[in-house]
């Protein structure tokens, strides 16, 4: 268990302050129980086994709570951490467990979270981007194309973003590739504010809005981000969810496969 939390801390950490060339991350908040705490209390609880749960991101309404309550601690910070503790009665119990109980066997079925599957035809869209500017994905055909569902209030999402320029639009900026980044569900002065922000950062995208979520409603559901690799042909070759480590090396992979054919 302390090896898990090692590694998680370990991950937040490389995650949070390891930076590129194109721009300086946010910093992160970490609470527990209700509480802003530091790195250093954190890797405490980390060292006693006490840490439960660590959550990468909260929702969007969990995170307006959390910057109602702390104000200026919050602020516009995005990367949020909010980790649980075992209590001392859940400490008691967990000692008392005999470590001669066999574990059970537990199936765990995975809810398909993509109505669009690899191999199917990529559903036809028409994106409006934050310049006025509309792009018809079928127009795009000949290229290859990234879509990625994202959200403002969504951390893991503009976790990815920071780690996008390096990895997938500098190594393919002078091919036939085109990255679109879509907010899911959210209205366009919003988007327009945070991709500002972002594109002082050297986050310059091709930033377009889904405000009813009519794009998002024929790809995926449940969690962001979502990037969806269709190839020359409008068929979708490869999709990820989450900011999982290597998730993007896997794209830049594939976009390289695909436009070497």
């Amino acid at each position: 268990m302390k090896k898990v939390i090692c590694l998680l801390l370990l991950m937040i950490s490389y995650s949070f302050y390891a930076q590129n060339k194109v721009a300086k991350k946010p910093e992160t908040v970490l609470i527990v129980n209700n509480e802003i705490v530091t790195m250093e209390q954190v890797e405490k609880y980390g060292q006693e086994g006490s840490i439960k749960s660590m959550n990468k991101g909260v929702s969007e309404e969990k995170r307006n709570e959390l910057a109602k309550k702390y104000g200026d601690k919050i602020g516009d910070k995005e990367f949020i951490v909010v980790i649980e503790i075992f209590t001392e009665k859940e400490k008691l119990e967990n000692s008392k467990k005999s470590v001669t109980e066999a574990p059970k066997n537990e199936i765990s079925k995975e809810t398909n979270e993509y109505l669009l599957n690899i191999n199917d035809t990529a559903k036809d869209f028409t994106l409006k981007l934050l310049d006025g500017k509309t792009i018809k994905l079928s127009d795009l055909k000949g290229k290859v194309v990234l879509v990625n569902f994202w959200a403002t209030w969504c951390a893991p999402c503009l976790q990815e973003f920071y780690d996008v320029p390096a990895k997938i639009t500098e190594p393919f900026k002078n091919d036939n590739f085109i990255f679109l980044a879509i907010s899911s569900g959210e209205a366009e002065n919003l988007v327009l504010k945070k991709a500002t922000k972002l594109k002082k950062d050297g986050l310059d995208f091709n930033y377009g809005i889904d405000p009813d979520r009519k794009i998002w409603n024929d790809y995926a559901t449940n969690s962001i981000p979502k990037n969806f690799l269709i190839d020359q042909n409008g068929v979708i070759k490869f999709a990820t969810t989450g900011n999982v480590e290597g998730n993007l090396d896997n794209l830049a992979a594939e976009i390289k496969k695909l436009l070497s054919k």
